[in-house]
């Protein structure tokens, strides 16, 4: 009777190894396990660098998001006053920002102005929201210091407004011009309501990395837009900044408290829960779409055993007569799987890894042969693709492929531990 042998011996290895080395001539299939390797490295390179790039889209988004706005803000549900004007401002927004700043946790608080003007400058217009806080609040937030793309003087954002490079574009303005914003509900006169056109110099031009706030955005000192919004003595929400942002949920219960009666609390995942949702759904069906493409490469590895074991019937018979058992001969054939699919999974790894790393110039050249048409900032919201490897991403997809890779080497190795060696020394 044959004597078990230790599971994974040295010699299974060796023997495993000379088979997947064998030339076509000598019943190998080198070919086969090509075609196998490759395989499974595009598709776990694939994997890899689209779960990088997927993390650091929504990385760079939401950095992006807390960079240029507040992470929570609290604001004043609609109240009808005796003269039939519906009120949403803020009254006792000192009291209230001094109630939020005590809160553990809570790095800063500012009173804030909102709202929409009309920006022109010689023959052009756009229109613009116009922000109103102070002067060091707009300095402390992340995008605003030190932005290289940024001109002008922060330091004299309270001697006039600081506008996106978006507006400074569609306007032709540069630090030092004069502005003219138009305001329809401005001055109260005897006739009635006459627009309050105001003429300000930009001072600061800024660049947060979103699109979309640069081509909008608009800040005035927060005094100059109580007046120029006829807000004077009140604010419109009150602008919270917290020290983790990811943990901003478990702070609202607290906020609501500290912001009294009538009033609300609207966090950064509220403004973006159904874009950042989204983000996590087609994680998920990327991840599983490329699976796909992982498992259809794995499935070659099968291919090319059963052919191995159909051209190793004699090898099997002899090693067998020699005394190897049955668990020696699936091991030998397992592992011959098994070093394609780690083979390619390393390989694969390797070339995801380098793609992440380079993919922001990697999209920069794509760019610049579609003539631009590639990236357009307007629609993605941030202006460059970036990735970001995490060891989670990565080691899904290792375990993804390295699972595959094993799992459809047992029927082939099953097959050939089961070849009776009377049947194939039988035609030899």
């Amino acid at each position: 009777m044959a004597q078990a042998t230790r599971p994974f011996a040295p010699f299974e290895f060796m023997i495993a190894w000379r088979y997947l080395r064998a030339r076509r001539a000598e019943g190998g299939v080198s070919v086969m396990t090509w075609i196998s390797l490759v395989g499974i490295a595009l598709g776990v390179m694939a994997l890899v660098a689209t779960l990088a790039v997927r993390s650091g889209f929504r990385t760079e988004y939401v950095q992006t998001i807390l960079g240029a706005n507040s992470h929570a803000e609290i604001g004043a549900y609609p109240q009808a006053t005796d003269t039939g004007i519906v009120n949403i401002s803020i009254h006792d927004y000192a009291e209230v920002t001094a109630r939020i700043e005590a809160i553990a946790g809570v790095d800063r608080a500012n009173p804030r102005i909102s709202g929409f003007s009309m920006a022109s400058f010689g023959d052009r217009a756009t229109v613009g929201e116009v922000m109103g806080v102070a002067p060091e609040v707009l300095a402390a937030l992340p995008t605003f210091r030190g932005a290289p793309q940024a001109l002008g003087d922060i330091g004299r954002f309270g001697e006039g407004i600081a506008v996106g490079s978006g507006i400074a574009r569609a306007l032709g303005v540069m630090p030092g011009d004069k502005v003219k914003l138009l305001q329809p509900n401005g001055v109260k006169t005897a006739f009635g309501t006459s627009p309050r056109v105001n003429v300000y110099e930009v001072t600061y031009i800024f660049s947060v990395g979103r699109a979309d706030v640069d081509s909008t955005r608009i800040y005035m000192p927060f005094a100059e837009a109580q007046s120029f919004f006829n807000r004077e003595g009140v604010a419109d929400q009150i602008e919270i900044f917290v020290d983790d942002p990811e943990a901003i949920d478990g702070l609202v219960p607290e906020l609501l408290t500290a912001a009294g009666d009538g009033r609300y609390v609207w966090t950064w995942k509220d403004r973006s829960a159904a874009f950042l949702a989204a983000l996590s759904i087609e994680d998920d069906v990327m991840f599983v779409i490329l699976s796909l493409i992982v498992l259809i490469a794995t499935m070659n590895i099968t291919s090319g055993l059963v052919m191995l074991v159909k051209n190793k019937g004699r090898d099997i018979g002899i090693l067998r007569t020699m005394g190897l058992t049955e668990g020696s001969i699936l091991r030998v054939f397992f592992l011959c799987g098994a070093f394609t699919g780690v083979i390619g999974t390393i390989a694969g790894v390797i070339l995801g890894c380098l793609i992440a790393w380079n993919v922001d110039g990697i999209m920069s050249a794509v760019n610049w042969l579609t003539g631009g048409g590639a990236w357009d900032p307007s629609i993605r919201g941030i202006y460059r693709l970036p990735a970001e490897l995490r060891g989670w991403d990565v080691f899904r997809a290792v375990a993804l492929s390295l699972g595959l890779s094993f799992i459809v080497t047992i029927f082939p190795a099953r097959r050939a531990a089961r070849m009776n060696p009377v049947e194939a020394l039988r035609y030899e």
